[in-house]
C-alpha cells in the first residue's frame, strides 16, 4: 500500500468536481435558513463514511437489495430534481423538518455530498485506482466540504438576500440540467 500524490491530487479533483461543494452553497444557505443551524463537522464525518464505506460494499450492497448502480444513480437524479425545482420556483417540496440533525443527514450528507453522482463515481475509480489513495481524496474532500459548510454563513452576508436568490435560481438551473445529465446517462441501461 503506497499512496501515489499524483493519483490522489486526480482523485480528489475528481470527486471534488462531483461533489461541487461551490455549487450548492445556495442549497446550504436555504437548508440553513429552513431549519436554523446545520452541523458541518457531523455532516462532513457522515458523509465521509457514507463515501468509504461505499467504497468498500457499494456494489454488494446494491446487488443484495436488487439494485444496480444505474437504478440508483436514477433515483439520485430524482430527488436533486426536485431541490432544483425548490430553488427555481421558490416552491416547497420537501416538508420542513425544523431538526438540524435530520437536516445535516438528508438531504446534505445524503444526497447532495455523498449522492449518487460522487457513489457511482467511486464505483469507476476503484476500477483504477487503489482503496488507499481514494480514501485519502475523500478525507481530503470532507476537510474542504467542511471548510464550505462553516462558512457558509460568511459567505451569505457578504452576498446579501438579494444575491443569494440570484445565485439560488442559477445554481437551481445548473443542479437540474446535473439532475437531467444523470438521469438520461443512466436511463438508458435500464430500458
Amino acid at each position: 500500500m503506497v499512496l501515489n500524490l499524483k493519483e490522489i491530487l486526480t482523485i480528489f479533483m475528481v470527486l471534488f468536481a462531483v461533489i461541487d461543494i461551490i455549487g450548492n452553497i445556495p442549497i446550504i444557505i436555504d437548508l440553513r435558513q429552513k431549519v436554523g443551524h446545520v452541523q458541518s463537522g457531523k455532516a462532513s464525518l457522515i458523509a465521509g463514511f457514507i463515501l468509504i464505506i461505499f467504497l468498500f460494499v457499494g456494489e454488494q450492497l446494491l446487488s443484495i437489495i436488487g439494485i444496480d448502480v444505474h437504478s440508483f444513480a436514477v433515483a439520485g437524479a430524482l430527488i436533486i430534481f426536485f431541490i432544483a425545482l425548490e430553488m427555481i420556483l421558490g416552491i416547497k417540496i420537501y416538508k420542513e423538518d425544523k431538526n438540524p440533525l435530520n437536516a445535516t443527514v438528508f438531504p446534505l450528507a445524503f444526497p447532495l455530498i455523498a449522492g449518487p453522482g460522487s457513489l457511482t463515481t467511486l464505483l469507476s475509480l476503484k476500477a483504477a485506482y487503489s482503496n488507499a489513495n481514494i480514501i485519502v481524496a475523500i478525507i481530503i474532500n470532507m476537510f474542504f466540504i467542511y471548510i464550505v459548510l462553516k462558512g457558509s454563513s460568511k459567505i451569505e452576508k457578504i452576498i446579501g438576500e438579494n444575491g443569494i436568490g440570484i445565485i439560488r435560481k442559477i445554481f437551481g438551473v445548473v443542479l437540474l440540467a446535473i439532475s437531467i445529465k444523470l438521469f438520461t446517462s443512466n436511463i438508458k441501461f435500464l430500458l
